[in-house]
């Protein structure tokens, strides 16, 4: 894939805005005719720059009333097993392994503190490759789109 130009990085601020832009939208928004547009965003899906599209949800709206960065100290050999693992408990929305003081960070959504307490005592500590953990409460989310 050749390198990104400003129309292609101003193309994805608007698909991150709002992937379900129409065409001409986007078009107009970049200042490039609309076969130009769709051109641009074919080339960036099939080079992969592009991955996919989703819907961003409001977490409370969903009825998860708390959530917690939970950071893991893992045995090293040991990510493969614990990430099929976490992969398997629903409240885990978002998962990286990092460098640090911890090897992986989550993100946890539950319905409220005792239902956390359950996913972190419960599910994850009971992952036998996992040394420690450190939960951090979420009080207010933001995200850069919003």
């Amino acid at each position: 894939m050749a390198e990104l130009d400003a129309t292609d990085h101003a193309i994805l601020a608007e698909l991150r805005r709002d992937a379900r832009a129409s065409m001409t939208h986007i078009a107009e928004s970049v200042h490039i005719s609309r076969a130009g547009a769709h051109a641009r965003i074919r080339r960036l899906t099939e080079s992969g720059v592009i991955a996919g599209y989703t819907v961003r949800t409001d977490p409370v709206q969903l009825g998860h009333h708390a959530s917690a960065y939970v950071m893991l100290a893992i045995e090293q050999a040991s990510w493969q097993e614990v990430q099929t693992r976490l992969r398997a408990i629903p409240e885990v929305e978002h998962m990286a392994l990092v460098g640090g003081d911890f090897d992986v960070i989550l993100l946890v959504r539950a319905s409220d503190a005792r239902d956390l307490r359950r996913i972190v005592l419960e599910d994850i500590q009971a992952i036998p490759s996992i040394r420690s953990t450190r939960t951090t409460l979420i009080f207010e989310d933001f995200s850069r789109e919003s």
